[in-house]
């Protein structure tokens, strides 16, 4: 196994654990494929819950543009709701594991298709 198939791992028991949910792997692997390098830097792996510079970063970077989202308030409430879930006193929230998540509450797994 190679590092992204190890931290696509990391990422699968996240979701069971702490997420309380069965990961559909193939989408996993898309999504993490799709953060790109970012998955191997420290800074960039995860997302900073407490910084709003960050949640615009997913908002922006993530939702709108590659999701094709309308902006508005219920995407606000969507990344507030995935983190709530992943819990918020959880330090490390991967990127990858917030993505999947968006993914999967807004129904858009066609873009990975």
């Amino acid at each position: 196994m190679g590092r992204r198939d190890d931290l696509i791992a990391t990422y699968a028991d996240d979701l069971r654990n702490k997420c309380g949910m069965e990961p559909d792997m193939a989408l996993l692997e898309k999504v993490t494929i799709g953060c790109g390098p970012a998955i191997y830097d420290n800074d960039g792996s995860t997302v900073a819950a407490t910084q709003q510079s960050e949640i615009d970063t997913v908002k922006n970077n993530f939702l709108i543009k590659k999701l094709a989202l309308d902006d508005g308030a219920h995407l606000d409430d969507a990344i507030a709701h995935v983190l709530d879930t992943y819990g918020r006193s959880e330090r490390n929230k991967y990127r990858a594991v917030v993505y999947y998540m968006l993914v999967k509450q807004f129904g858009k797994e066609a873009q990975y298709g």
